[in-house]
C-alpha cells in the first residue's frame, strides 16, 4: 500500500497532514510513504525529517500522489481554478482522500469526487463519542483555536494582560470576556487566566458553569 502526503497549498495553511512520527509508525507497518518536498515547511518540519523515518520525498504533487492508494490531506483538494494545480484530478481514480474536507460547506465538491472516483473520508464528520476520541480532529484544532485566539487578542491589545507593580505605580490586569465555554473557549479561558488576565465567561447551557469555575473564570 502506498500513501501520498501532499503538501497543502490553500492560504495560509501551515499545517501537515502527518508529522515525521506519524510516517514511522505507518512505515513499521509495511507502507510505503511518498511525502512532496515541501510539506512540512509551514510547520518547521524538513524534508530530511520525513526521510529519515523513511519516507520518499517527491519533487512535486503529481509525483507524491502518483499511483497512491491513500491521500492525506489536511484541507479539500484545489479542484480546476482554484490554484495553480488540480490536487483533485491528478488524484488515481479509485484511491482514498482523508482529510478535513467540510462536506456541508462545500456541497459541490460532493459530486467531484464521485465523478473522479475517489472515496472520501471527512475526519471533520468523525462522531465525537468515546470510541473515536483518537481521531478528533475537531476537538485538537478548537484547542488551538482557542489558544491562539488570546495570543492574537494579547498581541492586539494596547496594555498588558497581568497585573504589573512598579516604581511609577500600579497597572490593573486586563479583563477578558470569553463568549462560549466548548472546546476552544474553555482553552481561551485557561490560556488567558495564565498570561493573568481577569476573565469572565458566558454560554448558553448552565453545565458549563462548573468548567469554567475551575478554571478560575466568573461564570456570567
Amino acid at each position: 500500500m502506498k500513501i501520498a502526503i501532499p503538501k497543502e497549498r490553500r492560504p495560509y495553511e501551515t499545517r501537515a497532514a502527518a508529522s515525521p512520527d506519524s510516517v514511522k509508525k505507518f512505515i513499521a507497518l509495511g507502507v510505503q510513504i511518498t511525502v512532496e518536498a515541501g510539506t512540512g515547511d509551514g510547520a518547521f518540519i524538513s524534508d530530511d525529517a520525513y526521510a529519515s523515518m523513511g519516507a520518499t520525498i517527491a519533487v512535486d504533487y503529481q509525483s507524491a500522489v502518483k499511483d497512491a492508494d491513500v491521500v492525506l490531506k489536511v484541507r479539500r483538494p484545489l479542484t480546476s481554478g482554484e490554484g495553480d494545480v488540480d490536487e483533485l484530478t491528478a488524484l488515481p481514480k479509485g484511491s482514498i482522500l482523508v482529510g478535513i474536507m467540510l462536506p456541508h460547506k462545500n456541497i459541490a465538491d460532493i459530486k467531484l469526487y464521485a465523478e473522479a472516483g475517489i472515496t472520501v473520508f471527512s475526519m471533520d464528520l468523525m462522531p465525537r463519542i468515546t470510541r473515536a476520541q483518537t481521531l478528533d480532529v475537531l476537538s485538537s484544532q478548537s484547542n488551538l483555536a482557542g489558544y491562539r485566539a488570546v495570543i492574537d487578542g494579547a498581541a492586539c491589545y494596547a496594555g498588558a494582560f497581568p497585573m504589573m507593580m512598579t516604581a511609577a505605580g500600579t497597572i490593573a490586569p486586563a479583563r477578558v470576556f470569553v463568549m462560549g465555554a466548548g472546546v476552544a473557549g474553555l482553552q481561551a479561558i485557561a490560556t488567558a487566566r495564565r498570561m493573568g488576565a481577569i476573565v469572565s465567561a458566558i454560554d448558553v447551557r448552565p453545565v458549563t458553569r462548573e468548567q469554567v469555575e475551575s478554571l478560575g473564570a466568573t461564570f456570567v
